[in-house]
């Protein structure tokens, strides 16, 4: 979490800096200070307007999991869709998820004890110890996993083991 606010706060400061001079730049246009731009390791860069940037959100780094705190989560599960009915989700050892409901494909990795997983529609899920049961949490794609879930449903193992 430290990290985090950290991150924030030097982007922060990037953000409200003033630009740098360059004897070869001319004064950026009005589009061009109002637009966050993001340069990647290799160096090329992406402008992202402001006005289309709902937010901004830092994933945790992935971290060595042990194969038992990984193998927790491996296989499949019969999850609850928050509505009264279920829906089924795979898990597997590469980081790829599945599910056969709504945006079908995924990607997944353990933070803190909990599978959280990433949807190709922007809704994210983590599955989670809660008790001596499992449960899922879903978060629309508007919710950050600090805001809290967009709901919560109960969660159940059909079949776990290394995939």
């Amino acid at each position: 979490m430290r990290n985090i606010v950290i991150i924030i706060s030097v982007l922060g400061a990037v953000l409200v800096a003033p630009p740098r001079s360059n004897s070869q730049s001319t004064s950026p246009s009005q589009g061009q200070r109002n637009s966050l731009v993001v340069v990647f390791k290799d160096g090329h860069q992406q402008r992202f307007p402001m006005s289309e940037v709902a937010r901004i959100e830092f994933q945790a780094s992935p971290t060595t999991v042990s194969n038992a705190e990984q193998g927790r989560f491996l296989g499949d599960w019969k999850v609850g869709d928050c509505r009264g009915g279920y829906f089924n989700i795979t898990l597997n050892r590469d980081g790829v998820a599945k599910k056969n409901f709504g945006s079908p494909n995924g990607n997944w990795m353990v933070v803190d004890g909990e599978a959280r997983i990433s949807w190709e529609d922007g809704w994210h899920d983590t599955i989670l110890k809660a008790g001596n049961r499992y449960q899922k949490a879903a978060f629309a794609p508007d919710r950050s996993y600090a805001e809290g879930p967009s709901c919560t449903a109960s969660a159940e193992s059909s079949k776990r083991g290394p995939i």
